[in-house]
Parts: structure tokens; C-alpha cells; sequence
């Protein structure tokens, strides 16, 4: 089991403090006799809320198993409304990097981009967010100033908390941007909205860009200086992450573009202390928790303490197939649910994706085409993330499936890469000198060596490089909506648009809907333009 600030543990037996009123049935009498006067009477009963806002990335229901007990867009397989696999759903499987072979009409709708506001996964995304934000506001609002003083805190206690209420600030701040960048203007609620028979009002994408930034600003003196807080925990290197993010895409969410702000801020991480892990392929095996300078925030995931079929069992599970002595070298034995794998784009935008010249080409199979979507053996297998550990240990599972692997959500190569794509698109206080010396940086520890150095960058490049860097890490559909070919036939792949060698499709498919049922249920919604 993972030796850091546990999530998995600590969160299990708070959940039901505040879970109950997701339940089902809201007929129901406590099953414990916690209140929240009670739980916050206690530092430990504060950390052990901020361990539940963690906990909801990697815990899929109360009981922190398989089996939920919320039912969320009509769907009762947990491991489903994962955040990260909802979540990666909707920013891989619409683009070159993924295409899932279960025979699933939601699914397909992602290959073809062609879904509407009552595709469920959709609908999973989007309430995964809300229901973490709501998680947020809860430790944000038992948080206040006024309530630290009314509870006799003082001192190092108190700032412990303001930091806690900093870092659910940050991850609501997160939980936002995922929204604004799939939906644009969603429901709209904060610790100081009321409880209960409240009814959302909807924000415009601008004015949420607004909130997530001032947000991230005010909270950074309240937050750890970089690398100084507890593994899997926000720190001022993940709020600056998350603003250089913001200001890259910046033009897309407002029209006015922020790339001078998005160099500031990704130099303020590069230059904070992290590094690039040696050996690329360690950044994504079971052990990558340990020794690891380059993860800047991760998703952490334990296969004994949070039993969760989303997340990178996902990830690993589904890209491999049934060939059980593969399976035994990615540490699932009993896995391989023949399910996502690439399309030719990804591994030819290596050129030579055997893997012996840039290591990051992690690729297996022979069938380059996908000739049929629901053949898994039609396109290459994607073996990026391993659950094995670096030295070749498969780490504990009860059932050999369930993984250990951490997802990072931020990492210093994306830091890079942002820099570099910021000082090409005209932003101030960089050089294109530095720029090309962190592409090389990456590109060196790819090869092992300078031989795959390059002596100018594009800006097209520079997309290509993303694409060989950040695969299957939930990038690819926010970078083809900024470089503008998300929807246009300006750039093909296999399937899109539910065309077998590709075609443009309506531009309205840049945004998600929101879901049907969202909308009958909350006047104050409207829909997102032609859906």
C-alpha cells in the first residue's frame, strides 16, 4: 500500500457525512450519529473532509468499492463515472489518439462526433464535476474565517485549515476549468450560495474564466511553496500549472488571448524545483509515487484501499487485449478488456514508433488500420501506462485487475511545452532560444541521447510534440479545438465523423451539450448553440 497522505482510508469513513443526500432515497435517517459540528471540532476532522475532496477523483461511491450507490446519469457501474474516466472519454476517444471497440452507440457517438445531449457519458462527465465541486464547497464553507474563530482555532491550527479550505479551493477551481473547457457555461455554485432548494444559475464561459483565475490567484499564499506539501496534495506549483493551462487556452474560452501570462506562469513552475524523470516510462508504472520530480499534482489510486474499475485500471485494462502472458507483463493478469487502442495518426506521428529510437512510442500489434471499430486487433495497442512497478513488481490487487498506478494530472513536460508553444504564438517575456531548448530537453531524455534534437520549432510542430509527449493524458481534444482542427477537414483521422478515412464535421461539436435531463430540470439552463 501507497505510504503518503491517504486518501483512500481517511475518506472512506468520513463519505457518509455528507453523502447521504446523493442517495436514491432521501427518506433516510443518518446511519451514524457524525454532525458537522462534530466532525470539525478536530483538526483530524477537518483533514479527513479535504482527504474526501481528494477521494472523490479516485473513490467512485461511499463505500469506496466497485458498486455505487449513486446512481449518476442513469448509470449504476461505478467504475464508469470515475472522474478520470469520464472524463478521459470525452477529451480522447473524439480524436486521433483512441477508439474503443465495445459495441456501445454512446461510445461510437465519440468516434464519430456525433453525440447529442442524452449520451450518458456525457451526462457522467459533467455531473462528476458538479458533484466534486459540491464536495468542495462543503470544506470551503465549514472553512470560514468566522468558523475557525467561532470553533477556538488559533495559531498553526488555524492556518492548517485556511490551507485545507486552499486547497478545496484549487480543486474546485479544477473541477471548473473541466467544465468551462467541455461544457463553457454551466451551473454556477459556490460556498455562498444556499443549501438545498437552491436552483443553479447558469455563468458564460468569460465570466467563469474569471472566477477559476481569481480563484487560483488569491489562493496562492495560502497554499505550500512547491514540492514542500504531502504527495497526491495542491501546492503553488499545481495552481501555477493550472493558470499557464488557462492562458494557453485563454483565446478559446474568452476571444482575447493570454500568452504572455501562460510564459509567466509555466517559467514560475519550471523554474520552481521540479525535473523530468530520467526514464519516461517510469512516469506512468505502479510505483511512480516514489522518487518522482516531475509530477507536479497526480490522481492517486490504490487497488487494496480504493477498489476503482475507472481511473488507470482503465486505462491499462481496456488498451489491452486477451493475450494472458501481455497481461501478466503490464500487471493484470486477470485483465484485458479489449477495448481503446490507437489510430494510425498517433503512432505514425513518431515516424518510427518501434519505440527504439523515441522511447515514448509505447505501441504493440501489427494493423496500423482500423478497418472495423469493434475490432481491437484494428489499430495498435497502446501500452503506455503499466501497472508494474519499475523494477518489474506487480504490486498487490485482490483480483488481478483493479491498478496502482497514479495519473498525473500535472506534469513539468506540459510546463514546457506551453512555454515554448506561448513565445510562438507572440507572448512576451520568453525567447524562442529557451523555448527550443525545453522541446530538446524532452526530446533528449525520449531518445536517450541528442539524436533526436531539433534546431527550430513551428508551431505545428510544437502540436506534434504534445501529441508524442502527453498522449492518452487527456490533452488531445483541447489542443485540436486551439489549433483549429478539432471539427474542420483540415485534418483527418480514421473514423472521424463516422467516416472511415474521416471527415469535417458541424463546428458546434467544439462544445459538449448540456445534458437533456440538466436542462428539464434546471430552468435557468440553456442549451449550448445547435445541439
Amino acid at each position: 500500500m501507497k505510504k503518503y497522505f491517504n486518501i483512500h482510508i481517511i475518506a472512506v469513513a468520513v463519505l457518509m457525512v455528507t453523502a447521504t443526500a446523493c442517495h436514491k432515497k432521501l427518506d433516510l435517517q443518518p446511519e451514524n450519529a457524525n454532525t458537522s459540528e462534530k466532525q470539525f471540532s478536530t483538526l483530524t476532522g477537518y483533514k479527513e473532509v479535504l482527504a474526501k475532496v481528494y477521494g472523490a477523483y479516485s473513490l467512485v461511491s461511499s463505500t469506496g468499492v466497485g458498486v455505487s450507490d449513486v446512481n449518476i446519469a442513469g448509470i449504476t457501474d461505478a467504475g464508469t463515472t470515475d472522474f478520470l474516466r469520464a472524463w478521459w472519454n470525452l477529451q480522447e476517444l473524439p480524436t486521433d489518439e483512441a477508439i474503443c471497440a465495445w459495441n456501445d452507440a454512446f461510445l461510437v457517438n465519440f468516434h464519430n462526433i456525433n453525440w447529442t445531449s442524452s449520451n450518458i457519458f456525457v451526462h457522467a462527465a459533467y455531473a462528476r464535476s458538479l458533484f466534486q465541486i459540491t464536495v468542495a464547497n462543503e470544506l470551503i464553507r465549514e472553512a470560514s474565517e468566522e468558523k475557525i474563530t467561532a470553533r477556538g482555532y488559533t495559531g498553526q491550527e488555524a492556518d492548517e485549515i485556511r490551507r485545507f479550505k486552499a486547497e478545496a479551493r484549487f480543486l474546485r477551481a479544477f473541477q471548473y476549468w473541466v467544465l468551462m473547457d467541455l461544457f463553457g457555461n454551466p451551473p454556477f455554485v459556490t460556498e455562498e450560495h444556499p443549501i438545498g432548494k437552491y436552483i443553479p444559475e447558469q455563468i458564460s464561459r468569460a465570466d467563469l474564466f474569471d472566477f477559476v483565475e481569481s480563484e487560483l490567484i488569491a489562493i496562492e499564499n495560502d497554499l505550500a511553496a512547491p514540492r514542500q506539501n504531502e504527495y497526491a496534495r495542491a501546492d503553488q506549483g499545481a495552481a501555477w500549472a493550472l493558470l499557464a493551462r488557462l492562458y494557453l487556452n485563454a483565446a478559446i474560452y474568452t476571444g482575447n488571448d493570454r500568452f504572455t501570462d501562460a510564459i509567466t506562469y509555466s517559467k514560475k513552475v519550471i523554474d520552481a524545483g521540479y525535473a523530468l524523470k530520467t526514464n519516461y516510462k517510469t512516469l506512468f508504472m505502479s510505483d511512480n509515487d516514489i522518487n518522482n520530480p516531475e509530477i507536479i499534482l497526480p490522481i492517486a489510486y490504490d487497488a487494496v484501499e480504493s477498489q476503482n474499475y475507472g481511473g488507470t485500471t482503465f486505462l491499462i485494462c481496456a488498451a489491452h487485449g486477451n493475450n494472458a502472458e501481455d497481461n501478466a507483463n503490464y500487471g493484470i493478469p486477470n485483465g484485458g478488456w479489449l477495448g481503446n487502442r490507437s489510430t494510425k495518426n498517433l503512432p505514425l506521428i513518431f515516424g518510427d514508433y518501434s519505440g527504439n529510437a523515441d522511447k515514448r512510442a509505447m505501441f504493440s500489434g501489427t494493423n496500423l488500420e482500423v478497418n472495423d471499430v469493434f475490432t481491437f486487433n484494428d489499430g495498435l495497442s497502446v501500452h503506455k501506462f503499466n501497472n508494474k512497478t519499475s523494477a518489474g513488481v506487480t504490486p498487490p490487487s485482490p483480483n488481478g485487475v483493479l491498478c496502482s498506478v497514479d495519473f498525473p494530472l500535472f506534469r513539468l513536460a506540459e510546463m514546457h511545452l506551453i512555454y515554448a508553444e506561448a513565445v510562438l504564438r507572440g507572448g512576451t517575456g520568453g525567447s524562442t532560444a529557451d523555448a527550443l531548448n525545453y522541446i530538446n530537453q524532452l526530446r533528449e531524455r525520449a531518445y536517450e541521447n541528442t539524436s533526436g534534437n531539433v534546431s527550430a520549432i513551428t508551431l505545428n510542430e510544437i502540436l506534434n510534440e504534445r501529441m508524442r509527449e502527453l498522449y492518452w493524458e487527456g490533452f488531445r481534444r483541447t489542443d485540436l479545438i486551439r489549433y483549429g482542427l478539432f471539427t474542420s477537414s483540415s485534418y483527418l483521422w480514421p473514423w472521424k465523423g463516422g467516416v472511415k478515412d474521416g471527415t469535417g464535421v458541424a463546428p458546434h461539436f467544439a462544445l459538449y451539450p448540456i445534458p437533456a435531463a440538466e436542462i428539464l430540470a434546471n430552468t435557468n439552463l440553456d442549451q449550448n448553440n445547435n445541439y
